[in-house]
């Protein structure tokens, strides 16, 4: 700063002494110099406002579009929040039908596992029944057997008629049970 302000003081003086008054106004071309002042606010102000006036309409028209690209993000904003909420309405009816369809899953498992269950239950009692039965035979045919060989023996050692017929009785009675 110093230094401008030291370049202006060493102008002004040298302006100072190369220029002097002169009361002459067309000697020293003062005329001359306020109509070359006047055409250059004149013709400069025409063109100064024709570029400001075309700055202005450029500034205009960029706010314009500013506002107008704003109003489509707007738009595009909202679109993308509907879609949202809609993609939520589906996932919430996705996660209601896939709990549904897990405790329909889980209730059939377990009546099918209910139902292999009693069948196996059933079968077991069926086979534990045959083979009862089987058993039973055997202790039956066993018996008849051993009866059929001491009445076979007992006849042999010739027994009385009235004690073969009580053995014959006994045992009879017995294949009864």
């Amino acid at each position: 700063m110093h230094l401008f302000n030291q370049t202006l003081s060493t102008f002004s003086t040298s302006i100072g002494a190369a220029v002097s008054f002169n009361p002459d106004i067309f000697e020293a071309n003062v005329v001359n110099l306020i109509i070359l002042v006047g055409a250059v606010v004149f013709l400069g102000g025409n063109a100064l406002s024709e570029g400001l006036n075309e700055r202005q309409e450029k500034i205009l028209g960029a706010i314009q579009e500013s506002e107008e690209r704003l109003e489509e993000a707007l738009a595009r904003f909202s679109e993308s929040e509907k879609q949202l909420a809609q993609a939520q309405i589906v996932i919430a009816s996705l996660k209601t039908d896939a709990e549904g369809t897990a405790k329909k899953v889980k209730v059939s498992i377990l009546t099918e596992g209910k139902a292999e269950i009693e069948r196996l239950t059933a079968t077991a009692k069926s086979q534990i029944t045959t083979i009862e039965a089987k058993i039973r035979k055997q202790i039956s045919d066993y018996v008849v057997a051993l009866a059929l060989q001491r009445v076979t023996l007992q006849l042999e050692g010739k027994l009385g008629s009235s004690l073969q017929q009580q053995i014959i009785d006994r045992n009879i009675s017995k294949l009864e049970d």
